[in-house]
């Protein structure tokens, strides 16, 4: 019954209330936002297979990890960010053998699909001309969002961040920053591979080279508070190759188990 308020009160304070309504039994998952199409069609999968549900929180890894340290509710934190869950691990807050770094990601640079932008990304590019006088980057926080620290560690290493510092409109999530480009409210937009693949309303200008950005990896562990047996059923389902191709057909890179 406790726990059942939680989940409530938690659900309504970040807006993701499940449709339709899981077992109550159902195992929590806290995903960061940018695994949505893949984390959605995988639990589908793990309802056809088993029989069993997930109940699925989407935010910024960032979020989520500041929820789970303030006793939220999940069972399972799957982070867009290795730092993300070392902060829980740090704590105490994940269960350790648990751990799996399970996916990888790339990182591109993005324009509304109707647009006529053209650029390569290459060191010092210029990216002021494309955003126009009042164009704005859309990004994901910069500071503590993971698409958002790995595309301001990108833009650094190539010599533009300098130049687009003051042009940036940062979002609280991946997808929050995807939208903006989507709906034609910024000219471009640095998000994950997987988003872009995702919104057909944006189109993908070039990718950044992977070695100008740290590598872009999801963690996924139980959490030590979790006393949910099937926590462990569904989190051993994610890194089968049951599930294996619900994240490789949104484009991420499955370095997990068998990889």
């Amino acid at each position: 019954m406790v726990r059942a308020a939680a989940l409530a009160v938690l659900l309504m304070a970040v807006g993701t209330v499940p449709a339709p309504a899981e077992p109550s039994g159902a195992p929590l998952v806290f995903a960061a936002a940018s695994l949505k199409n893949a984390l959605d069609d995988a639990a589908d999968k793990y309802r056809e297979t088993t029989g069993n549900a997930a109940i699925l929180n989407y935010a910024g890894s960032a979020t989520l990890a500041k929820q789970i340290e303030q006793a939220a509710p999940a069972d399972i934190f799957f982070s867009a960010s290795l730092d993300w869950m070392d902060y829980l691990d740090d704590r105490g807050l994940i269960d350790r053998d648990s751990r799996t770094t399970l996916l990888g990601n790339a990182l591109v640079l993005i324009a509304p699909k109707g647009s006529d932008a053209a650029i390569a990304i290459a060191p010092d590019m210029a990216f002021t001309e494309l955003l126009g006088s009042d164009g704005r980057l859309a990004m994901a926080n910069v500071e503590a969002v993971p698409a958002g620290i790995y595309g301001k560690a990108t833009l650094e290493s190539l010599g533009a961040w300098a130049s687009v510092a003051d042009r940036i409109v940062q979002a609280d999530n991946v997808r929050a920053a995807l939208a903006f480009v989507a709906r034609g409210e910024a000219p471009l937009g640095v998000v994950y591979a997987t988003d872009a693949r995702a919104e057909p309303a944006v189109k993908v200008l070039d990718t950044f080279p992977a070695d100008s950005h740290p590598p872009i990896r999801y963690a996924v562990a139980l959490t030590a508070a979790s006393e949910n047996p099937d926590a462990a059923t569904f989190l051993e389902f994610l890194k089968s190759d049951a599930a294996r191709p619900a994240f490789e057909a949104q484009g991420f890179v499955f370095v997990g188990p068998g990889s």
